[in-house]
């Protein structure tokens, strides 16, 4: 019997993978491509199969022991119709769960204590485990939700520069660069908008963060737009108790400095990230799916 586990973290930009032994050990990582289950089923199926076949051939495994492992998959979207379902129907393992990107976000922040985590990539989701129950809120994708994510900030930029552009609002510099990146042409924004993933929405969050710290008001504006918008989820899954929050994913560093005081003193480093999370829990269903063989 293959004693083997496998991680993945479906993100909006790639598909992280790690295999692991019984005891957790990793031993192998691969990346693929992005994991948009709501927008682009098939080819998200075929990035984390792919991650896991990366991750096997760099532990220098067969390719066919991907039928033989246990694998757990963290993706967003999962907790919404039949999308989590289909995934896990097709996927080729011995056994393979799909959960949501927040589980295996809040597992890794926090191991098996209780407390919340908030994670901010291209995407948004929040999670808590309060007594060892658990209760998810956001993740319910761009068009939506994500409140906070880097698609968000980036479509709020884009919205606002066009409502400059029409001298709705005022212009500012950080406006006037996506004007010019565009020829001065709103046309081409739309056009842009149009066809554009959550990913590249989200690739334009970091410039967001840049002008919004030299002062730009526009750029302030969509920082702390989407600050309040953190802390109204917080309040909603905060609890007297609560031992800490986390926040994790490529933003949440930038974030910091612009959430409520009131949160400061709660914050914690997280303990390990949700491709970690992903992989202590397919180790747990191997060794659950190995006690049950017993």
């Amino acid at each position: 019997m293959t004693e083997l586990a496998i991680g993945i973290d479906g993100g909006g930009t790639s598909c992280r993978a790690a295999v692991a032994d019984r005891n957790g050990n990793i031993i192998g990582r691969g990346k693929a491509g992005p994991a948009n289950i709501l927008s682009d089923l098939e080819n998200s199926l075929l990035n984390i199969v792919e991650s896991a076949r990366q991750a096997l051939r760099d532990a220098g495994l067969a390719a066919e022991t991907i039928s033989s492992v246990a694998a757990v998959v963290g993706v967003a979207g999962a907790n919404v119709g039949d999308y989590g379902r289909r995934i896990e129907k097709a996927l080729p393992f011995a056994e393979g769960r799909v959960v949501t990107d927040a589980l295996i976000a809040l597992q890794g922040a926090l191991g098996d204590a209780d407390g919340i985590v908030g994670a901010f990539g291209t995407g948004s989701v929040y999670n808590a485990r309060r007594d060892g129950r658990l209760n998810g809120i956001g993740g319910w994708g761009f068009v939506v939700g994500d409140q906070a994510s880097g698609a968000r900030l980036g479509r709020d930029l884009l919205e606002r520069s066009l409502l400059a552009h029409d001298r709705v609002r005022p212009a500012s510099p950080i406006t006037e660069a996506v004007m010019t990146e565009y020829g001065n042409d709103p046309e081409r924004i739309v056009e842009f908008a149009h066809s554009a993933r959550p990913k590249d929405f989200a690739g334009y969050a970091p410039i967001v963060f840049q002008h919004a710290a030299k002062g730009d008001a526009i750029a302030v504006g969509i920082v702390t737009d989407a600050a309040t918008a953190i802390g109204e989820s917080l309040d909603a899954l905060l609890w007297p108790e609560c031992p800490s929050i986390c926040l994790l994913g490529g933003l949440a560093e930038a974030y910091e400095p612009w959430l409520s005081e009131r949160y400061r003193p709660l914050l914690a480093r997280p303990k390990n990230d949700a491709l970690h999370g992903a992989v202590e829990l397919a180790v747990k269903l191997l060794n659950n799916r190995q006690r049950g063989a017993a």
